[in-house]
């Protein structure tokens, strides 16, 4: 009696640019609520030595390092070093030629602008520029974004994906955090949700196994704005689930750096020690299969 095939490893990253973390208890959010049911939803800390700045953030979210180590201080990438701690998809796609996506309309994570780009993988890109820097060309970002991911995950076969929303981020900017903020979370929420649906309605979902991570950078103050040191910007948030991740709150505490660690461990990709990760996969519960 031949033993089935394992199911094979997927991962999916959504990063959600500048989601408060107290307004996720306010607004409803349901397709984000279904990560953190089968898995969890934790806050982060942003650490004191990282600007609360989406630069920073992200390029420690997905190269699994610090500020020190990378070299990303602000919205301008130049001076980076991620030629030596790169991305986790460029890590992949480089040293173990695995099929990666990425899909985002912020200048500096996909192509060369303002020090960029964040992303170097040699994988597949998607990019939307904004017609203009208003709420709503980022909105129009978004959904062509989302469109072009859905496409993507539905139909090919990337083992490892980041998708970026900016929307929420922008309009915060422009209009602070009251309602047009909360609207903008809606609306990435329920992008989120056809990202999730476009995994399910893959051909060989039944026999893949994915881990969903849906991040955020940081938050914002009331009237809109970061780069301080309030509680409100510094507290920033991740969810995950898949295979080995608990349905309940991970045992410590999550850091940005851990996002690219657990995509390595949710790949079966050992951590190589050369690469000085400063973050580890999620501290989890008994190791059971689960997932979305």
């Amino acid at each position: 009696m031949s033993t089935p095939p394992l199911p094979r490893p997927r991962v999916l990253v959504v990063g959600i640019d500048g989601v408060r973390y107290d307004l996720l208890e306010r607004v409803p959010m349901p397709r984000l609520a279904e990560v953190a049911e089968a898995g969890f939803l934790a806050p982060v800390t942003v650490a004191d030595s990282t600007p609360t700045m989406s630069g920073p953030c992200w390029a420690t979210i997905v190269t699994g390092v610090e500020p020190a180590k990378h070299g990303v201080w602000g919205n301008h990438l130049g001076g980076n070093r991620l030629d030596v701690f790169p991305d986790f998809t460029t890590r992949l796609a480089r040293g173990d030629r695995r099929r990666t996506f990425v899909a985002a309309g912020w200048d500096p994570l996909v192509i060369a602008e303002s020090g960029g780009p964040l992303f170097r993988a040699p994988g597949r890109l998607c990019y939307v520029a904004p017609a203009e820097d208003t709420p709503e060309a980022w909105e129009a970002v978004d959904e062509e974004v989302t469109r072009e991911a859905v496409d993507v995950l539905r139909d090919a076969d990337p083992e490892a994906s980041f998708v970026y929303l900016g929307a929420v981020d922008e309009t915060a900017h422009f209009l602070g955090c009251g309602e047009e903020y909360r609207a903008a979370m809606r609306a990435a929420d329920e992008r989120l949700g056809r990202l999730l649906d476009a995994l399910r309605a893959r051909p060989g979902y039944a026999e893949e196994a994915w881990t969903v991570i849906v991040v955020t950078d940081h938050g914002h103050v009331d009237t809109g704005g970061h780069g301080g040191r309030t509680h409100e910007e510094r507290t920033a948030w991740v969810a995950c689930a898949g295979p080995g991740v608990p349905a309940a709150p991970p045992l410590g505490e999550i850091r940005h750096p851990d996002v690219a660690a657990q995509v390595y461990a949710a790949l079966g990709r050992p951590i190589d020690p050369h690469w000085t990760l400063d973050g580890r996969p999620f501290p989890l519960a008994v190791p059971v299969p689960a997932g979305l």
